[in-house]
Order: C-alpha cells, then structure tokens, then sequence
C-alpha cells in the first residue's frame, strides 16, 4: 500500500469517525477502541465548550463597540467573572452527574442512571434559588465589590441583575450536559451548545441596537439576548432528557426523592464545587487586582484577553472532558487500566490542541485583539495578557485532563485541594507581589497566571500517576 492510500484510508477513517462523532451514534465505550472512544467523545465535547465560549465573545464583540465601551466590557467581564462561581456550582454537580451516570451506565444500570440524573436537578433547582435571589438584590454591590466604578456600576447593574437572575438557565444547561456526557451522548450536549448560541447571535445585534418597532436596549440588550439563548438551549436539552430515544430517558418516577442519592451526590459534587468556587475566586480576585491597577482601560483589555483566551480553552476542556466519562464508564465497568490508557490518549490529545493554540495566539493576537476593541490602550494591553497566558498553554492542556480523570472516578477532593494550594496559597500572593511590591501592574497578574497553572498541572500529575482514584468508590 502506498503512502497516499494510507493518508487517503486516514482520512476517510476520520472522517467516518467525525460524522458518527456529530450523529450522536451511540456506542460501548467500554469496548471499543481508546482512540475511537476518545474521538467520539472529545468531538462533541470540544465543539459543545466552543459554543459555550461564543456567548461571551458574541456579548464582548457587540458591546465592544457601545459608545462606552470601555464601560460596557469591564461590566460584561467583570459579571463574567462573578457568574464563574455560579458555573462552579453548576459544573461541580454536572461533575457529580457526570461520575454517577457514567458509573451506573458501565454497569449497564440506565434505569439507575436516570434516577440519579433526576436526584441531581433536584438538588440544582434548590441551590439556584438563593444565588439567583443574592445576584438580583446585590447586583451593582457586586460590581463595586469587584473594582468598577461608581459610574460603571451604575451604567451596568441592569446587565448583571438579568444575567445573575437567569442563572438557573446557566446552571441547567452544564447540568443536563453533564447527564448527557455521563451516558455517553455527547452530541446531544453539543447541538443543545447549538440551538442557545445561533438564538444569541441572532438576538444580540437586534436588542443591543434595535430593529424597526423593536428599541436599542443597549448592554441590557446583550443580557436579555443571553439568558433568552441559553433558557432555549434548556427546552432543547429536556425535550431529549424526557422524551428522547437514547439510553437513558427520565420519567416522573425518577424524581421521587431519594436522600441516599443525594447524600452520594452532594459528598461528590461538595469538593467538586469548591474546586471550582477556589479556582474562580482566584480569577475574580485577579480581575479586580488588574482593575485597581490597572484602571478601565486595563481591565477592559484584560477581559477583552480572557474572553479570547477561554474561547480556545474551553473547546480543550471539552476535548479532556473525554477523560472524565471514559475513566467512569470503564470503573463501573471493571477495567481501571483501559480507565488510565484513555486518560493517557487524551492527554496526547490535548498536548497538540493547545500546543496549536499557542501559535495562533502568538503569531494572530494583534489581529484577534482589533477585532474585539478599537481603543489602543485596551488592545495594548489585551495583547501583552494573550502573550504572557499563552506561554503555559500546553500546561493548561495536561492539567485539564487530570483534573477530569479524578473528577470522573468521583474523586473530587484531590483536585479541590490542589487547586486550593495552587491557586489561593501560591497564585494570589504572587501576583499581588509582582503588580504590588515589584510595582509590574497587571503585567505581574498576567505572570502569575501560567506560573500557578504549570505548577498545579506538575503536581496534578504525579498524583494521577500513584492511581489511587482507581479504588475510589461511587
């Protein structure tokens, strides 16, 4: 066989894989090959998070040419940055659901599996509430809290009360996702990312600037585009979870409450949570540490950097997200080596994904910088974050995978304690001594930020490789 026949056979190998991928074809991920179970999985997975990245950017880019728009992108940051623990809390129970599905779906348990899926929304809609209640009353407190000015915070404290206020829609749609991960239908995930992104684009020009009868309601106008997006997304999300045709479909039945599941849900979703309420806390401590020093323009560029940044990121934790059904489907299936090579492949994975994002940073960021912000000290320093972050992009990429590994054998502690030495013990107070005591500013935030990655991803790692999440029980 020649060298063209086996690009050619590589390529039409791929390509089947990549229509399955997106089909949603459901399969034992158990038993099939680690290269064909991680490509099924990390496809939709990736495109699911790049569509999750899009409503920032889609509210970034509109906003970004306000007549305030220095203004009008520190407030879509900064809310940004405050919903983070809101998605901490959503994605630390859609990791619980994640593990417990997938769990119950390699012991071949759908009925199970669809049980603990319905324990899990439950205990969401309980949560929301009091996030919800503190985001609409405090909304312009939260703001100032966060470093914006009095002007600012009034000019925006609309935007953040919508956006806090519809936050069962944010919450619901990485929940449900994650029940849809842990039973291995990615695709629905994806095409739910789908429906609430094409909605937004379509809903944000027009109520940002008008249209005929309909008012230009400026930033609150994004806001209202957001939430109306992402609440569609949740009806789509439902349709499939309760009258879909895949393995696991939930009924009236399943939600009979069951406080043993809850009790194993909430033991794994609690260090889920704080996981990621202790890693956003350290990012929001980071936008306000830039914002004070680095003023409007600063911190507008910061954002302006960040937004940029988690675009491209969240499609790698996607693509890891692969590792996280593979380890708990292959336990519950009794196979923790299989369990460890998946994690292994996607690690390869991920390695050459950000190792690719890294140049377009490098080689494209003056132009992705432009087409966000016209303001010259904004792109000035949207430019110097982008450079200085994506120095430890391939870092980002393996700890991303060792992070799902644990989180997906149910064993969420190990990584909430890392990321409480990484972040809040070793992040924080190294960029409060560069910017603060060495007086580098915000370019001292933006140091610390790959320094602290590329040591959580070190330490993550060596751990991962003593195994001793293999034995955890769910």
């Amino acid at each position: 066989m020649t060298t063209i026949d086996k690009s050619a056979g590589k390529a039409t190998l791929l390509l089947r894989l990549l229509k399955e991928a997106l089909q949603g074809k459901e399969i034992d991920y158990t038993t099939v090959s680690i290269r064909k179970a991680v490509m099924m999985l990390a496809i939709p997975m990736m495109l699911e998070m790049m569509m999750e990245s899009v409503f920032a950017l889609v509210d970034l880019y509109f906003v970004g040419h306000l007549k305030e728009s220095s203004i009008a992108i520190q407030t879509v940051g900064l809310t940004e940055s405050v919903l983070t623990v809101i998605y901490s809390v959503a994605i630390g129970m859609s990791m619980a659901a994640t593990a417990i599905v997938a769990r119950r779906i390699g012991e071949k348990n759908s009925e199970g599996a669809a049980h603990s899926a319905a324990q899990v929304l439950i205990v969401a809609f309980l949560v929301n509430i009091v996030l919800s209640v503190a985001g609409i009353v405090y909304a312009k407190d939260i703001l100032m809290a966060m470093g914006a000015t009095e002007q600012a915070a009034e000019h925006g404290k609309m935007f953040t009360k919508i956006m806090m206020g519809s936050s069962i829609a944010i919450m619901l749609l990485f929940l449900i996702n994650g029940i849809f991960r842990g039973a291995g239908n990615a695709a629905i995930a994806m095409k739910s990312l789908w429906v609430a992104n094409i909605c937004n684009v379509i809903l944000c020009p027009v109520l940002i600037n008008g249209l005929g009868p309909i008012p230009a309601m400026g930033l609150t106008g994004a806001a209202v585009a957001t939430a109306t997006g992402r609440s569609i997304g949740v009806l789509y999300q439902c349709y499939h979870l309760f009258w879909g045709k895949g393995l696991m479909r939930l009924a009236a039945r399943h939600f009979k409450i069951d406080m043993e599941i809850i009790r194993s849900l909430v033991k794994i979703a609690t260090p889920g949570i704080f996981q990621f309420v202790i890693a956003s806390c350290s990012w929001i401590v980071l936008a306000r540490l830039v914002a004070v020093t680095g003023g409007e323009d600063g911190s507008a560029g910061y954002q302006t950097a960040l937004r940029l940044m988690m675009f491209f990121m969240l499609p790698a934790w996607g693509l890891s997200g692969a590792a996280s059904t593979l380890v708990g489907q292959n336990l519950g299936a009794g196979a923790p080596d299989r369990a460890e090579q998946s994690v292994m492949r996607t690690v390869k994975y991920n390695v050459i994904f950000m190792l690719t994002v890294s140049l377009i940073f490098f080689l494209l960021g003056d132009w992705l910088v432009g087409f966000f912000s016209e303001v010259e000290n904004v792109r000035r320093v949207a430019k110097n974050a982008m450079y200085i972050m994506a120095s430890g992009f391939i870092f980002y990429g393996v700890g991303m995978v060792m992070i799902n590994a644990f989180n997906g054998s149910g064993d969420t502690w190990t990584p909430t304690k890392v990321n409480f030495f990484g972040f809040w013990l070793f992040q924080i107070p190294v960029a409060y001594l560069l910017a603060r005591h060495f007086e580098l500013g915000a370019t001292g935030v933006f140091i610390a930020i790959p320094v602290a990655e590329t040591a959580i991803t070190i330490v993550s790692f060596i751990l991962f490789k003593r195994g001793r999440w293999k034995l955890k029980q769910v």
